[in-house]
């Protein structure tokens, strides 16, 4: 184990040799371990036996607009605890976030499936324009793109199975050359997402909760 793995089995969680801990690696479901050896800056587990087997999620990926710190690691956390395969931040025309340091919110996809019982971490892509994101498009990937322009109407969302990705606006919205290029794409699906303007950080949620539940593995 490393350091930080041993100071909080050991010293947070106060657990000690001969102590049950679950292990996942994110590609071979969860593990019985036992605690075999502990001190303040490692330790060794031993593996018992498989207890789960591999959780993967539907092959759905958020993209989102970073926003202040907090909400960007919110949007994350949640995104893992929803079932998300893959999130990617993006720069749009009015993101007011520049920063973003993939790192950190990797390690809170860890955590939050640590802390939900998943299996399964997705990854945290490096930062890229939207435009350019748009323009490399996979082939046969459905596009979920949460218009807030259309608040009060019908969801929208077609009944297509498949790979699919939800876009999520910045705290300023789309501008009118973003969401004109985007209705124009083949492969887009112009969504509301109820009567109300949602901020991001609960639009992301709504948004994956909506997609859970027509297409995905909530049923």
């Amino acid at each position: 184990m490393d350091r930080d793995q041993a100071n909080y089995l050991f010293n947070v969680m106060r657990l000690a040799v001969g102590d049950a801990v679950a292990l996942f690696n994110g590609r071979d479901g969860e593990w019985r371990a036992e605690v075999a050896a502990a001190n303040k800056r490692t330790g060794v587990l031993t593996c018992v036996g498989q207890s789960a087997e591999q959780a993967d999620p539907p092959d759905l990926w958020l993209i989102f607009a970073p926003i202040k710190k907090a909400r960007t690691d919110f949007i994350v956390e949640k995104a893992t605890e929803m079932g998300a395969r893959r999130i990617l931040p993006v720069q749009t025309d009015f993101t007011n976030s520049e920063r973003v340091r993939v790192d950190r919110l990797q390690a809170h996809c860890v955590e939050a499936a640590e802390q939900c019982g998943g299996t399964f971490v997705p990854e945290v892509a490096e930062p890229v324009r939207l435009d350019a994101l748009l323009a490399d498009w996979p082939e046969g990937r459905h596009l979920m793109f949460c218009d807030e322009a259309l608040v009060g109407g019908s969801s929208g969302l077609p009944d297509q199975r498949g790979p699919w990705a939800i876009l999520i606006g910045p705290e300023g919205g789309f501008s009118e050359t973003e969401r004109a290029r985007l209705r124009g794409l083949p492969f887009a699906h112009p969504v509301a997402l109820g009567p109300r303007v949602l901020r991001a950080d609960t639009a992301a949620v709504a948004a994956m909760a909506l997609w859970q539940d027509r297409l995905g593995d909530w049923g």
